[in-house]
């Protein structure tokens, strides 16, 4: 299938975190996308476009998942649809439930997780974290049972055929030809993947016949199903305007996996100014025309920046720390607090008002022993996003955002109103900025990724300036 202007992409995420790093990876010269949080409004609203909802549902259970995917699904009108279903590279959520709702009424449903980017490869249909696989790390550690084996073990019942990399790297036409015998069975056909390259093969290879064939993948293949988006069509000529604004700012645009790693680290470097506007309307959309209205700009000037971390990774502790020296507040928030049974009290101890500094918001690191009743991941995170919104509704203004982890990120947003996200850039690899309709900045990442240095980065993304960064001399 060659990529055309007037065809729509839909894309459905587990998680908010996951969700942005999809837009992202789609977004380019000939594709805006944007993140739904909300499932009325998600079928794309004109060709051209990409939308990408946050089904929320890494923690279902799986019928309720499935459920959610074939909503999804009916909102959007088929035929000139392309369907992409993001996934965990960990394998984490219900993946098997979620597949099985894409492949009803037959469809064919290509799967490949790898995300290169990180170091998660996909061998003989087991991910690698470099070369140990999955299930011989400790990557599970926070989830309640053991990880898969292999990437048809997470599949369950699912009738699944093998592409091996040595399909995937042969001629183009020995792929297309695994992956149409595979389909014809009714199999789904799980692809090893190691690079970019091997994911633009199975991308090219899987849409061949048209949009029926559903893509299955991490933020890998999104970036990939955007190159292919991108290499086929003319350039929006308004999305060029904008590539050049921010690029000039030092925000970041998706880019090819040549040029990706160099324009990271110079994003590093100079960081991304939190100004920047967002995408403006392309020529013949008018007030009355079809489209969604671009961001509003961000407001100028010093304003708060809210780094919320709910997530549980040891890595964050140093993370908060080198922020901490950068002088930015921390505030830790007791657990019990965060977790009582009133769900329409914030927590004990709130936060401070906001100044106009950088404020970084996290739970009080757990003690060894067992679990104080009554404390679930869920709940903490619920209390987070009340201690946070209790915050921002103290504060007269707008506030900037970082959200790590994909649950803390929905369930912010979810308390702060927030319904719908466009992509401005990345400061590195799954650190997404994004904006708000009415001009904030949000950025979100998941709990797994980054570096100790990857908050900072974020912080000096958005507050390039160290007067707009210190909170103290």
């Amino acid at each position: 299938m060659e990529p055309t202007p007037s065809r729509r992409l839909l894309a459905v995420a587990d998680d908010l975190s996951g969700a942005a790093e999809t837009a992202a990876g789609l977004a380019s010269r000939t594709t805006r996308s944007r993140v739904v949080l909300v499932g009325t409004a998600a079928a794309p609203r004109h060709p051209g476009e990409a939308t990408v909802l946050d089904l929320d549902s890494r923690r279902l259970s799986a019928a309720e998942a499935a459920r959610a995917v074939r909503a999804a699904l009916a909102l959007s009108p088929q035929g000139d649809t392309l369907v992409l279903k993001k996934i965990d590279s960990l394998l984490r959520g219900n993946i098997a439930a979620e597949v099985a709702a894409l492949a009803g009424g037959g469809a064919g449903v290509v799967v490949a997780p790898a995300l290169p980017a990180a170091g998660r490869a996909v061998r003989d249909g087991v991910v690698h974290l470099g070369a140990t696989p999955l299930h011989r790390t400790d990557a599970w550690r926070a989830e309640p049972g053991p990880p898969p084996r292999s990437v048809p073990d997470a599949l369950g019942p699912a009738r699944t055929a093998l592409i091996p990399l040595t399909a995937v790297r042969a001629s183009r036409r020995t792929l297309l030809s695994a992956l149409r015998a595979a389909l014809a069975e009714g199999r789904v056909a799980v692809c090893d993947a190691e690079t970019d390259a091997d994911l633009d093969a199975v991308v090219e290879a899987a849409l061949a016949d048209g949009p029926a064939t559903r893509l299955v993948g991490s933020g890998g293949l999104a970036a990939a199903l955007g190159r292919h988006l991108a290499a086929g069509e003319p350039p929006d000529p308004a999305r060029a305007i904008v590539e050049a604004e921010t690029s000039a700012a030092g925000a970041v645009w998706p880019a090819t996996p040549t040029t990706q790693t160099a324009q990271t680290a110079q994003t590093a470097r100079r960081g991304a100014v939190a100004g920047v506007a967002g995408p403006r309307r392309p020529p013949g959309q008018g007030p009355g025309a079809a489209g969604p209205p671009p961001p509003a700009p961000a407001a100028a000037g010093p304003r708060p920046l809210l780094v919320v971390v709910g997530t549980a990774e040891p890595s964050a502790a140093e993370q908060i720390r080198r922020l901490a020296a950068d002088g930015a507040t921390v505030v830790r928030l007791p657990v019990r607090d965060l977790c009582a049974d009133d769900p329409s009290a914030p927590a004990a101890r709130p936060l401070p008002t906001l100044g106009d500094g950088v404020t970084v918001v996290a739970p009080e690191p757990a003690t060894a022993g067992p679990t104080p009743d009554g404390v679930t991941p869920r709940r903490l995170v619920r209390g987070l996003a009340r201690a946070v919104a209790a915050a921002v509704a103290r504060r007269d203004g707008a506030v900037d955002l970082v959200l790590t982890g994909g649950e803390t990120a929905r369930r912010v947003l979810d308390a702060l109103g927030v319904t719908e996200l466009h992509p401005v850039g990345q400061v590195h690899h799954g650190a997404v900025h994004l904006r708000t309709p009415d001009g904030r900045s949000v950025v979100t990442r998941p709990g797994s990724f980054g570096d100790a240095d990857s908050l900072r980065l974020i912080v000096q993304a958005l507050r390039p300036h160290p007067t707009q960064r210190k909170v103290r001399p």
